[in-house]
């Protein structure tokens, strides 16, 4: 795979999803779970979703249960906790792995394109972030504790 657009995926009711639906658009892919110290940032991930979606941006959230087990749900409750705590309007996924031999191939890829610190490709920890350019092929990570309100700057920049 080459492209974001290469990739279909799970949408949080169990249906195929290519990602060829969001060529041309700036994406944020996140790793999500709903027990985590961060799962606050989905408030502010929200927030950029609605902020930028009419200029060609959007949040993909991945729900994970890797860490902690802080994502112990079924789909139906991720979404309905999601919707009622938080307001989520941005794309939800299916769970997913993304470490690992059962990792989501999405993640595979995105953690090629952006290694973490110091190279490592393995994802540390829930609400990891990556930004991936409108070619569908650069990718910027960000790590669980950027505050989403402080990916505003990059968002701008590659808007």
């Amino acid at each position: 795979m080459t492209s974001l657009s290469d990739f279909t995926v799970r949408a949080i009711d169990g249906s195929p999803t290519p990602l060829a639906a969001q060529a041309g658009k700036l994406v944020l892919v996140v790793n999500t779970a709903s027990l985590c110290g961060f799962t606050p940032h989905y408030e502010g991930l929200e927030a950029l979703h609605r902020a930028y979606a009419p200029r060609g941006f959007t949040v993909l959230g991945f729900p994970c249960n890797q860490f902690g087990k802080q994502e112990p749900g079924d789909e139906a409750s991720i979404a309905d906790f999601c919707r009622t705590r938080f307001d989520i309007g941005f794309p939800l996924f299916a769970k997913v792995e993304v470490n690992g031999p059962g990792a989501e191939p999405l993640f595979a890829w995105l953690k090629t394109r952006a290694p973490g610190l110091l190279g490592t490709r393995r994802i540390k920890w829930n609400f990891t972030k990556f930004l991936v350019a409108r070619d569908g092929v650069t990718v910027r990570r960000f790590a669980p504790s950027t505050p989403p309100a402080t990916l505003r700057p990059a968002i701008e920049a590659w808007l």
